[in-house]
């Protein structure tokens, strides 16, 4: 089963003014894409969205639903470039109501379970930007139902689109297993405490499962972006420490802490990477 909506607030719903604090300014919750290395993280998170706004193959004319919105702030890249028909999906009433404050022309967006959901008519393109990591249990992942609950989510994505659609896909990836106790109790603490009930995919994972519905036709990964950008997370973070003590308390100050330095080791030491991939429907 996907994350449960109480499970998705865990992670999500602390307060929209705590997460503004310290992501970008559009409050990007996912890997930016630094190409060069020199970008801002406004720049960079800006890029991401034009990687996948191409693979995508997305222009003003077509519609697209991003599954697992976030804040809206891929909804909000769409309105710059003057997409008519943007929506979006999330489990977070604090997302769903930060979305609807901006007032996006065009983006409509809805609290609902992937699973549950159904358009109303065929869009043009699809986007998801790192919420698979909320299909799968640790537990499922142990019995070896990953890959068919990876194939569930492909296979009913692909009735929402039109033929020859194309969907543009960025998930987090776990790799290697650190072999220290402290590096495996911080991931783990991520991972029950931060993000309860999800999983990150491993690529050989998503690689069969998008079969077969999908077609991957490009594949780039970018692990130093992504310790870029939670390194960047975490020194805003910090610059805030005696307001965010102040206004939420110490345990969600550390807890915050601890969890964004366990993400800046895991993609230096290879235990995490991130992936973007340009699907195209089969038919």
């Amino acid at each position: 089963m996907t994350s449960t909506k109480a499970q998705i607030e865990v992670g999500y719903d602390i307060s929209n003014e705590f997460f503004r604090l310290w992501l970008d300014e559009m409050m990007h919750y996912t890997s930016a894409s630094y190409l060069s290395g020199k970008e801002t993280l406004e720049e960079a998170q800006l890029q991401k969205c034009k990687i996948l706004y191409d693979f995508a193959e997305m222009n003003a004319e077509k519609s697209v639903l991003d599954i697992g919105c976030g804040w809206g702030a891929n909804l909000e890249y769409h309105v710059m470039r003057g997409t008519k028909k943007a929506h979006g999906i999330t489990l977070s009433t604090a997302q769903h109501d930060e979305i609807n404050r901006r007032k996006l022309p065009g983006v409509k967006a809805l609290i609902c379970d992937y699973k549950d959901f159904m358009p109303d008519e065929p869009y043009d393109a699809l986007q998801s930007i790192e919420m698979i990591d909320h299909l799968c249990s640790p537990a499922q992942a142990r019995e070896g139902k990953a890959i068919d609950i990876y194939r569930t989510y492909f296979s009913k994505v692909a009735q929402w689109v039109k033929p020859g659609a194309c969907f543009g896909f960025q998930a987090i990836l776990r790799n290697r297993v650190p072999r220290a106790r402290k590096d495996l109790a911080d991931l783990q603490f991520t991972a029950d405490v931060i993000f309860p009930g999800g999983l990150n995919p491993r690529l050989e994972e998503l690689v069969a499962a998008v079969n077969p519905h999908w077609e991957i036709e490009e594949l780039r990964t970018q692990r130093t972006s992504y310790g870029k950008t939670t390194g960047e997370w975490l020194a805003r973070m910090q610059k805030h420490e005696a307001a965010i003590r102040a206004k939420w308390g110490d345990k969600v100050y550390d807890d915050y802490d601890r969890y964004l330095s366990t993400c800046v080791r895991a993609f230096a030491n290879h235990w995490s990477s991130d992936v973007q991939m340009k699907l195209r429907k089969i038919d």
